[in-house]
């Protein structure tokens, strides 16, 4: 009896420190099911489920299921989520500093933003994150915006007057108040109708949003102003991330990075095969000369300097 009592406490101990062991994290992101960001993140979690064993898994909530980034934000820093993706310059909310990475032309492609992230500059954000209570762990790409419209844009001259839809996100006002078009804040959801109606003359956005939205439906021309490339910050909440042995940091790092790989090539297949599915459509594409768009910007980079001193964009910029 004693012999059963003694086996049998010892296996419930093994029994509750096995399922002591498995660890289950929270991922919020505002991005939806159909999403190649979404599609990344579900690598992710099988990569790390497969790597640790089953010892750790993912629970994602799409879809800003849980809020919008910003409250997702507040809930990893205060633990109660543990993993979070936003935008990287979207951080400028908490992080000033990241304006700069988010102006435009500041970036000339993913690979540049990777070096920015990976480099001096780049640790110095990290660490500013680290002291909100927030862990960079990887940043994936997003797609780089282009601009469609109604008529031919060859060069910067013909942007002059061009009445174009912008978020209501400083850089991206700047970029086209300083290109000699005319702003024109619309609410995402009504973009379409917006170009349908004439009430703004263009838009800009990478390239899977414009297909999936339909714009190139209302819109004659896209051209690849390339002035903008758009990142997700994967972050983990440091009380999370402390709270982890280097084995399971280990594991997290490699199985986001392999979900990077995933969302990244998802993205960058979808760009390159799209230029060629809206030639076949009728639109015209256009590539002009981003030299002297990039020169426009001056006067906003100017304006940003006057707030984090003179040379930051060339200390962001690394080259």
């Amino acid at each position: 009896m004693l012999k059963k009592l003694v086996t049998g406490t010892v296996v419930s101990l093994m029994l509750s420190s096995a399922a002591y062991a498995e660890r289950t994290l929270t991922f919020g992101m505002q991005d939806n099911e159909v999403s190649n960001i979404y599609k990344g993140a579900q690598a992710f979690a099988e990569k790390l489920n497969e790597i640790s064993g089953g010892e750790m898994s993912v629970e994602l909530f799409p879809s800003s299921s849980l809020g919008d980034f910003k409250a997702m934000v507040a809930q990893v820093q205060a633990g109660e989520l543990d993993m979070v993706m936003t935008g990287y310059p979207d951080m400028s909310y908490i992080i000033p500093e990241l304006k700069l990475v988010g102006a435009p032309y500041v970036v000339d492609d993913f690979a540049h933003l990777q070096e920015i992230v990976a480099g001096p500059w780049g640790q110095e954000m990290a660490a500013k994150m680290n002291e909100q209570n927030v862990h960079l762990l990887d940043v994936w790409y997003y797609g780089t915006r282009q601009t469609t419209s109604n008529r031919a844009i060859n060069s910067l001259d013909d942007m002059a007057g061009l009445r174009l839809r912008t978020p209501n996100v400083p850089f991206l006002i700047a970029f086209a108040e300083n290109t000699g078009a005319t702003p024109a804040p619309v609410a995402f959801a009504e973009v379409y109708l917006a170009l349908q109606t004439n009430q703004v003359d263009a838009e800009e956005n990478p390239l899977p949003t414009i297909e999936a939205m339909k714009f190139y439906e209302v819109q004659s021309h896209i051209a690849m102003t390339n002035h903008f490339i758009a990142s997700g910050a994967m972050q983990i909440g440091t009380s999370t991330w402390g709270s982890l042995s280097d084995e399971e940091k280990g594991w997290i790092q490699e199985a986001i990075a392999h979900g990077g790989d995933v969302s990244d090539g998802l993205t960058f297949d979808a760009e390159a095969a799209l230029v060629d599915t809206f030639k076949g459509r009728g639109l015209t594409i256009t590539e002009p000369d981003t030299g002297p768009f990039r020169e426009a910007m001056k006067p906003y980079y100017d304006e940003l300097e006057a707030e984090f001193g003179e040379g930051a964009i060339a200390k962001v910029r690394g080259r």
